[in-house]
């Protein structure tokens, strides 16, 4: 029996993706918030808006290249990557804490250049995808971007 598990996402970032580096292995990661939005009409015909947050996290090359572009708070992106679930202690409650999130695979600044929340990014639109090798989300070792 096949199996997939794929998620492709365009939306806007939310705040400031952070960059960190993991003390283990020196591999870098990012982590951000992007708001998906539908706008539908109710029963009564009125204008509605839904707007979804993701949590998007991305490992080694691809949170380089993140960083590289300069990509902040407002940017229109383009995610592909794949749901993953992760579990942890609280330490100040001790309660057991869960979060599902979009492991980054590949993603392409859509926010034209000279905009004013994306300027800088070129003329042509900026796309990056990960190599095989390194789209693996099992990077156990490495400690989690939050």
């Amino acid at each position: 029996m096949a199996y997939l598990n794929k998620v492709m996402l365009i939306g806007n970032i939310g705040k400031d993706p952070e960059i960190r580096v993991s003390p283990q292995t020196g591999k870098k990661a990012v982590s951000f918030s992007l708001a998906t939005s539908r706008r539908y009409r109710d029963n009564n015909g009125e204008q509605k808006e839904d707007t979804q947050w993701h949590n998007i996290v991305g490992w080694g090359k691809v949170a380089e290249v993140f960083e590289q572009l300069g990509v902040h708070k407002g940017t229109s992106l383009y995610v592909e990557g794949r749901l993953t679930n992760r579990s942890w202690t609280d330490q100040s409650s001790g309660q057991k804490r869960y979060t599902t999130e979009v492991a980054l695979d590949t993603f392409q600044v859509l926010t034209p250049r000279g905009t004013q929340n994306g300027g800088g990014y070129g003329q042509q639109r900026q796309a990056y995808q990960q190599p095989q090798q390194e789209q693996g989300y099992g990077d156990e070792d490495v400690e989690s971007p939050f």
